[in-house]
């Protein structure tokens, strides 16, 4: 299969600056580390790319020979022996050992250490009318997340129990392993076997989180949902998330909303549209028509010679912008709608109606025959 692009496989312009590559580089590394995905072989193959992209990308002279060979490169290519071997997470990243130390708290090669690690991120799926999504509301939900333990506040050991640092890793949380290879000796880091990566024993744990530090909590909370948000869009809360360990901040709540479809009204960005429906006497003769809108009616004088599907617009009647001031605009379409049944009598009058016409009451007609007079003579 042919390599992607390094620029495509970061998603950062190739006129992008060092920071930009780094701070792209850090977020995909986190979201596609083989510990955060356990077992998920296409989150290693997108990990392995990550990587490789940006161990060219970061350096000024592989990025230099990268824009003007490509892959092939100027010796043997990238990522084939020529700058590096990408088939592991353990070596040969220069310099990854201190990005990864930052982004996770811990090593290359799945280690990690006793520091603070951030909460991750949750979600929670808000349904709204159109009219609550258009105008705003609070909304009262049910979260679920842990909380640090009231019992241990956060320790894990019971209350006046004593807490040891671990022997095996002297309380980093992490443990060398060498190993004997055909290429020599190759010494590894790993998380530590015996504390699991906390640093610490712990001889009697906790009566109420079993040593977790945390316990699970279901709490309702309050939350405001600004007028004009739209399907799919996102409200973040920040540090309403999952809890940090260790000292690390709590993530945030991620509500995704989905809106509820209206029988009237249909929105497009800050814009509304609704059919109104007319007799053809009130398209004929003109009409003034109460139209529905979010709020109170208002008053909307159709003109003589409406025409069926002839669309209108009321200014400043749709959704509030939700990033600016204002609102949108209303658009109102002509619904003409002709009778049915009529009587013996309606059908005359109309009838002589018809036979009193000139034709120059009908514009599309008058022109449409003018139009086949052409074509034939």
């Amino acid at each position: 299969m042919a390599k992607r692009d390094y620029y495509e496989v970061l998603g950062v312009d190739k006129n992008a600056d060092d920071a930009t590559i780094k701070r792209a580089y850090r977020q995909l590394a986190k979201k596609n580390h083989p510990d955060v995905n356990p077992g998920d072989k296409d989150a290693e193959e997108r990990f392995k790319e990550i990587n490789e992209a940006y161990q060219v990308l970061s350096d000024p002279q592989k990025r230099a020979q990268y824009d003007q060979f490509g892959h092939e490169g100027p010796q043997g290519g990238f990522g084939q022996g020529g700058y590096g071997d990408f088939s592991g997470f353990g070596g040969g990243f220069g310099g990854f050992d201190d990005i990864f130390s930052t982004i996770f708290g811990g090593a290359a090669g799945g280690a990690r250490s006793n520091g603070p690690v951030p909460g991750d991120d949750l979600r929670y799926d808000l349904t709204l009318t159109f009219e609550e999504a258009a105008l705003g509301c609070e909304k009262d939900i049910n979260l679920v997340r842990d909380e640090e333990c009231p019992t241990c506040h956060g320790t894990g050991a019971a209350p006046g129990s004593k807490v040891d640092t671990c022997s095996t890793c002297n309380g980093t949380g992490q443990e060398r392993v060498i190993s004997n290879t055909p290429f020599g000796r190759i010494q590894n880091v790993r998380t530590c076997s015996r504390c699991r990566g906390t640093g610490k024993i712990i001889t009697e744990p906790c009566p109420k989180c079993k040593s977790r530090g945390k316990v699970r909590v279901s709490k309702r909370r309050t939350v405001k949902v600004p007028a004009g948000v739209d399907n799919g869009q996102v409200i973040t809360v920040r540090g309403a998330g999952g809890l940090g360990e260790r000292g690390g901040p709590a993530g945030d709540l991620l509500i995704v909303i989905s809106v509820r479809p209206h029988k009237l009204f249909k929105r497009e960005g800050d814009n509304l549209f609704i059919e109104m429906p007319l007799t053809f006497v009130q398209a004929a003769l003109g009409a003034e028509i109460d139209i529905p809108t979010l709020g109170k009616p208002v008053k909307f004088r159709f003109p003589e010679g409406t025409q069926p599907e002839q669309q209108f617009c009321i200014r400043g009647e749709g959704v509030p912008r939700l990033r600016g001031n204002g609102k949108g605009d209303l658009y109102v379409t002509a619904s003409v709608e002709i009778p049915k049944k009529l009587t013996e009598k309606q059908k005359n009058l109309l009838r002589e109606f018809e036979g009193s016409t000139t034709g120059n009451q009908y514009e599309k007609k008058k022109s449409f025959f003018d139009r086949l007079k052409d074509a034939f003579s």
